[in-house]
């Protein structure tokens, strides 16, 4: 459940109000329901937030949520937030107050698995169209990633109903285990692309049987575009961009277009790869990074076929997310990228120089953050991982 950032009147009204643990407010005798969330509205827009100062960040505490994992705005300004264990809110950010979106796929949860990425078709304004990556349940034990896409129709209350949902990719095969799904989503030029995890099994990134340890370019339907690298082998190996990948949880374009993914690596050798059609990356038969068992994994410059990172991190920033800054609140940093970081605790900016990336300044947060993304107005909004994680306005200090 989301949780404004509120005031201790805010907070006074909502114990008049006789809350129960799970967030669903039951009337005191002279209250009812609507009334109570009207003076909660009127109150959360009325708060001072909570403000600090990290680096030449001022932060502000907009709300919290149930382990989120992802964060999207649409055109309206208003902001999708996706909870692991499988809910969707739709959030006003002026107030902080959420609404629950209804109509979501069932998940699976648990490990790495659950709710994952929300964003809105490029032409979300006609088609209301928003597209959603989870972890699916299969047969026995198993799960895999799917990408669902379905129509949002918001309510009178703040939040809305998802209707006419279609699962249009799967992870094949399903496997057992709940590790590496990555399942980010970004369009780019009316194309989908997928960022899709190994699931922890190694091989699955080299065999073109499988579309895991992939990054995949769909049509938005989830068709094969005929002009794909790999389009006349036919199967899912028809989707297929890039192979050899671990764990993309960062998938984001460039201001000239170009794809770029963050990766996990094994222990050590967490890596930013500029992502070329057909490309191979090698993993798991490099890396610069090694098996957690300690057996070592050969780095890339032992096997030049495969394309190397632009750069590697050991000791790991364990990347969660990626978005290029394009904004005009911080206008030395555009065309920077900004990962998340989750056991580095960190936002990690990143320059180019063509082909060439570097990791610029790291601003410690304090928190493992799960997902940042630029708003509207240029600011940098940023989740952080686990129960309570609080969404973020990042704006220049001063």
């Amino acid at each position: 459940m989301p949780r404004p950032a509120l005031t201790t009147t805010l907070l006074s009204l909502a114990l008049l109000t006789a809350c129960s643990a799970n967030g669903t407010a039951e009337p005191a005798a002279q209250s009812t329901a609507a009334d109570t969330a009207a003076v909660a509205q009127d109150a959360g827009a009325q708060q001072a937030r909570e403000t600090r100062e990290i680096g030449p960040f001022s932060v502000e505490t907009v709300a919290s949520f149930d382990e989120p994992w992802a964060l999207s705005f649409l055109p309206d300004g208003r902001l999708l937030v996706s909870e692991k264990p499988g809910t969707l809110q739709l959030v006003d950010v002026a107030t902080g107050r959420a609404g629950e979106v209804t109509g979501v796929p069932d998940v699976v949860y648990g490990g790495q698995g659950g709710f994952g990425d929300v964003v809105p078709h490029p032409q979300f304004a006609d088609n209301g169209m928003v597209y959603l990556s989870y972890a699916e349940a299969g047969d026995g034990d198993t799960a895999g990633a799917a990408v669902a896409r379905a129509r949002l129709v918001a309510d009178d209350a703040g939040g809305g109903a998802l209707e006419d949902l279609e699962v249009i990719w799967r992870q094949v095969p399903k496997v057992s285990g709940r590790g590496h799904y990555a399942h980010r989503i970004v369009f780019h030029e009316g194309m989908l692309w997928i960022g899709s995890g190994d699931r922890q099994k190694f091989d699955p990134a080299q065999d073109m049987a499988s579309n895991m340890g992939k990054v995949l370019r769909l049509n938005d339907d989830g068709s094969v575009p005929a002009d794909n690298p790999f389009a006349d082998q036919g199967e899912v190996a028809a989707q297929v961009w890039s192979l050899g990948h671990r764990n993309p949880l960062g998938v984001a374009f460039d201001g000239n277009g170009q794809l770029w993914d963050i990766e996990m690596g094994p222990k050590g050798g967490d890596e930013l790869n500029k992502v070329e059609r057909g490309a191979n990356y090698g993993y798991p038969i490099v890396s610069n990074g090694d098996h957690y068992d300690g057996r070592p994994i050969p780095d890339h410059d032992t096997r030049p076929e495969f394309n190397a990172p632009a750069i590697t991190w050991t000791p790991v920033i364990s990347p969660s997310s990626l978005v290029f800054y394009s904004g005009d609140l911080f206008p030395d940093w555009k065309g920077d990228a900004f990962a998340g970081g989750l056991s580095s605790q960190a936002l990690v900016r990143i320059e180019f120089d063509g082909d060439r990336a570097w990791e610029a300044e790291r601003f410690e947060m304090g928190a493992r953050i799960r997902g940042v993304r630029q708003g509207p107005d240029g600011a940098l909004w940023v989740i952080e991982d686990g129960k309570d994680g609080r969404l973020l306005k990042l704006t220049p200090k001063g």
